[in-house]
């Protein structure tokens, strides 16, 4: 059951006010707790005070796989739900019954083991779910429940309060994909003329400037707060702005002052993936691993996978990608951030800002600026020890 899509949900948000009855309510709510409709996957939904809270999606393994490889995946979403601290959970299995059945099997087994309590296991096939738990037939019949086709008034409610279902997994993967086309082609020139603007400012740097590190610093934080500027004000970047910006974001100072301002607003999430998608291919992991960050901080868990992805694609041994998807290998929900800098402010909770020219020194001999360790998002925000 690999990979894993955890989803945190607001309980004080209309999104996270969304009634559920019945299982047939259930069922209808996944799509929009997970961002697309599942298939050949198992999903966990936790509850908390009776109100859904977190929902976590895994690929159902095929035949072939071993019986490690199957621990081990149910080990780490084990993992993840003990992390989100539920008082029950309701769990799905959505294929044919030869495949989702052992499946329910060994989490229903794995959810006891860990001492959280299930209300019910479900297994969805087609059009019709089936009850594990319930041995009433006249409650639950051989052949199953129906699935009542068209809209729900539930899936009308999560529109409304602005959530989304996709059709499919692919179709959450392809808003992380790189643009083609003539759009690529005109990121492609772009980039080329900021290649000559860094190198017309790294020109005009003083030769107390080391190799214009401050200047190109400077230079990205400025641009930093100006896109993200225009951006809440619904102004969206040109191409110059996205060559420009994604040039600088391989200096991890201006990635890190870039990490630092995102918020939990929607409008971070559109800014970043506009960023990564349209970033050249060899520039894409700062964007994408900032984008997932975004995600995970609005509680798209399925939308930070596939970013996350799409920047170890980029670059396998970038470090801020490899720790967000540790962050989301461990399921660490967006609230365990902790107070997190506003932009212009010092790291709360008694936080010291550290001096980037200290951070430079510390840096080992030989290694690349943009494959750095971060100095990122801990749990009391960044630039802490």
């Amino acid at each position: 059951m690999t990979p894993i899509d955890p989803t945190s949900s607001d309980p004080t948000s209309s999104a996270g006010a969304l009634t559920v009855r019945e299982p047939a309510d259930l069922i209808a709510a996944v799509p929009y707790l997970i961002g697309f409709h599942p298939a050949d996957s198992v999903v966990v939904v936790g509850l908390r005070d009776a109100t859904v809270v977190f929902a976590a999606r895994a690929d159902l393994l095929d035949g072939t796989a071993s019986e490690q490889i199957r621990a081990t995946a149910t080990a780490q979403l084990m993992a993840i739900v003990e992390r989100q601290r539920v008082d029950a959970a309701v769990l799905l299995g959505y294929g044919p019954a030869a495949a989702v059945d052992p499946a329910l099997d060994a989490t229903t087994t794995s959810l006891r083991q860990y001492g959280i309590p299930l209300l019910d296991a479900l297994r969805v096939t087609g059009d019709r779910y089936w009850s594990f738990f319930c041995e009433d037939l006249a409650c639950c019949p051989p052949e199953g429940h129906h699935i009542a086709p068209g809209v729900s008034p539930l899936a009308v409610a999560a529109t409304v309060a602005g959530q989304v279902a996709l059709p499919d997994r692919a179709t959450l993967q392809r808003q992380v994909e790189p643009i083609t086309g003539p759009a690529r082609s005109a990121l492609r020139a772009a980039t080329e003329r900021a290649r000559a603007r860094r190198s017309a400012l790294l020109g005009e740097a003083p030769p107390s400037d080391l190799l214009g590190a401050r200047t190109l610093r400077r230079a990205g934080e400025k641009t930093v707060r100006m896109l993200l500027d225009r951006q809440r004000r619904g102004i969206a970047p040109t191409d110059d702005d996205i060559a420009w910006l994604t040039l600088l974001l391989t200096d991890l100072t201006v990635r890190d002052h870039a990490w630092e301002r995102i918020t939990d607003e929607p409008w971070q999430v559109t800014f970043w993936q506009d960023v990564a998608r349209r970033a050249e291919p060899e520039l894409a992991a700062g964007p994408a691993s900032l984008l997932a960050f975004a995600a995970w901080r609005n509680g798209n868990g399925a939308l930070a996978r596939v970013a996350l992805d799409r920047a170890l694609d980029a670059e396998p041994g970038y470090t801020m990608a490899q720790l967000m998807d540790d962050v989301l290998i461990r399921g660490i929900p967006p609230a365990a951030l902790g107070p997190w800098p506003k932009p212009g402010e010092e790291p709360a909770s008694g936080g010291t800002r550290t001096d980037t020219r200290t951070a430079r020194r510390r840096r080992p001999r030989g290694e690349r600026r943009d494959r750095a360790r971060p100095a990122g998002p801990r749990p009391a925000g960044p630039h802490r020890p």
